[in-house]
């Protein structure tokens, strides 16, 4: 059984796209087999992306968990003017993720393959991440610390998860780390839960 958020050389190859529209913009993501959701946009990601709304003085965005891309391609395309860098596990994932960025005609991208922040070495001003639930809770807690590391003084971290897969333990351990965590939207069993540092 091949998981998403592991590399699988094996795995034949069926790349395909849609189009996707969140508010006013339009997307055209690729996706291929081994891939988180590859069929169409997540719910949760949706939630996500029509909830965020960033300042002026966030100039620099991390998408964590990246898979094919499309957090941090619509953040890319929303706000030019951010500096977006999007990482993951999965070098498959990673390589649509680069053919989503040239087919949107995005410039203001960066993207790397990394297992969480290992080969991060930039601090960001906000985090976004559907995090990899199936990879467990230790995973997606380390993911939540290694966030705290990264991010500016005053930088945010947003994470969509689904109720029923642990949002409530997730608020918990961010209201520790953080010492703060609201959760600003719910949406058909999803959570979008927001901590500042």
């Amino acid at each position: 059984m091949s998981h998403y958020y592991l590399n699988d050389n094996k795995l034949e190859h069926s790349v395909k796209n849609y189009d996707v529209t969140i508010h006013d913009l339009t997307l055209t993501l690729y996706t291929d087999l081994g891939i988180f959701s590859k069929d169409y946009l997540d719910y949760g990601t949706r939630v996500l992306l029509e909830t965020v709304e960033l300042e002026e003085n966030q100039k620099t965005v991390i998408d964590m968990g990246c898979g094919y891309g499309p957090i941090g391609i619509y953040i890319a395309k929303k706000y030019p003017d951010k500096h977006v860098y999007l990482f993951d596990v999965n070098e498959r994932a990673i390589d649509m993720a680069r053919k989503n960025q040239e087919e949107n005609h995005l410039n203001n991208i960066n993207i790397q393959v990394s297992n969480l922040f290992d080969q991060v070495k930039v601090n960001a001003d906000v985090v976004l991440t559907n995090p990899p639930i199936r990879a467990g809770k230790v995973t997606v807690f380390k993911l939540y610390e290694d966030a705290y590391l990264n991010l500016n003084p005053g930088g945010v971290l947003y994470v969509v998860i689904q109720k029923k897969q642990g949002a409530p333990s997730s608020v918990a351990k961010l209201q520790d780390l953080f010492g703060n965590c609201d959760v600003i939207e719910k949406k058909k069993g999803y959570w979008i839960l927001l901590a500042k540092k």
